[in-house]
């Protein structure tokens, strides 16, 4: 059953080394990814199950406790391992995380997470609502108290300089987000447009509709966190509990 979840967003830029001097900008999103983080330690899950977007040939990746993440794409030396600690120098493991689970990694590395087992699940963009759905119900049936660490971004155009360049449809369709995590809403989130998160680059659509069908029944109280889009791209951080 689900105990608890945690909604971040995935962006290189919230590690610091990477972004460098414009870490800062970011304060703010650090802060409310690790307060969310803490709410779900202190629901004492018997398992966390940390989702994120992902690019590989299965519509559903798992990875297990200690898989490895690096940052080095990125011109950095960093690596990280799925178990809420950092990888040393000269990790032999080679690096398998997709970029959302290595920001989620990293994430909790930042809090020391030892609240409970962790498990990775990269989803492949698109992946359609009732598969989403279907596996959020699963994995919530797995363990007594499961919480879920859910990576993803909101829209990427929401300015004319912003990835996907400047979509109209994007404000509306972040704040219909919002308004869904802000309320645990699980059925907004399973309305979500599949097509329209497609065209205005959402990524976490997908995780998200995930989360819906994790927390069915779960009568989950949500609160929002943090709403902004910095960068021209929506970044959203939540919890239910």
């Amino acid at each position: 059953m689900l105990v608890s979840a945690a909604v971040c967003p995935c962006p290189p830029l919230l590690v610091p080394a990477l972004a460098a001097g414009a870490a800062p900008e970011l304060d703010a999103a650090r802060d409310a990814c690790a307060d969310a983080l803490g709410v779900l330690a202190a629901s004492r899950p018997d398992r966390l199950v940390v989702v994120g977007p992902a690019a590989g040939p299965q519509d559903l990746e798992p990875y297990p406790q200690g898989a490895h993440g690096t940052f080095r794409g990125y011109g950095v030396a960093l690596d990280v391992t799925l178990d809420g600690t950092p990888a040393g120098p000269g990790h032999g493991e080679p690096p398998t995380l997709p970029a959302s689970l290595t920001v989620a990694a990293w994430l909790l590395g930042n809090v020391a997470w030892s609240a409970s087992p962790i498990q990775g699940l990269g989803v492949r963009e698109p992946l359609d609502t009732e598969r989403c759905i279907k596996s959020g119900r699963d994995i919530a049936a797995r363990d007594e108290r499961v919480a879920l660490l859910v990576m993803g971004d909101a829209s990427a155009c929401r300015t004319l300089k912003a990835p996907g360049y400047l979509d109209d449809r994007a404000a509306a369709f972040d704040a219909e987000v919002a308004r869904a995590l802000a309320g645990a809403d699980t059925a907004a989130l399973a309305a979500l447009d599949e097509k329209l998160a497609t065209e205005l680059q959402a990524a976490g659509r997908a995780c998200w509709q995930l989360l819906a069908g994790a927390a069915e029944g779960a009568s989950l109280d949500g609160a929002l966190l943090y709403e902004a889009a910095p960068y021209g791209v929506g970044y959203l951080v939540a919890t239910w509990s």
